[in-house]
């Protein structure tokens, strides 16, 4: 399943590459517009119909706090630190919930994953 991925700033280039060579359109923060700010991030994913993969946990707040809405998140919060472990780790949850991710607000861990459904939110 082919899916269109919007990499926050704070994702880093192996993750992005690995995205991109399993086929996902991939629209790098950090290369068309460093600096922008979460809500405009949030607003490109929503316009172009992208998941927005992130570290930053504030989009949490932004989506069920302020009820904004989202095509889908993907949140790495694990503890691993290096780029290759995250992206072992991205490996094993896209083959087991890809087709899950769109509409949800999904949390991966080095344990694991968590979803949550962003149905039902303001429009």
């Amino acid at each position: 399943m082919r899916m269109k991925f919007l990499a926050d700033e704070n994702i880093e280039k192996p993750i992005i590459e690995f995205l991109k060579t399993k086929g996902h359109d991939v629209f790098a923060v950090a290369d068309h517009c460093p600096g922008t700010a979460d809500e405009d991030i949030l607003k490109i994913a929503n316009q172009e119909s992208r998941i927005l993969v992130t570290n930053d946990k504030d989009f949490g707040e932004l989506i069920f706090l302020q009820e904004q809405i989202s095509s889908g998140i993907l949140l790495i919060r694990s503890g691993i630190e290096t780029s290759e472990a995250k992206v072992e780790l991205l490996t094993e949850v896209l083959q087991k919930i890809v087709e899950k991710i769109p509409g949800n607000f999904v949390v991966l861990y080095e344990n694991g994953y968590r979803i949550r459904s962003l149905r039902g939110g303001k429009k």
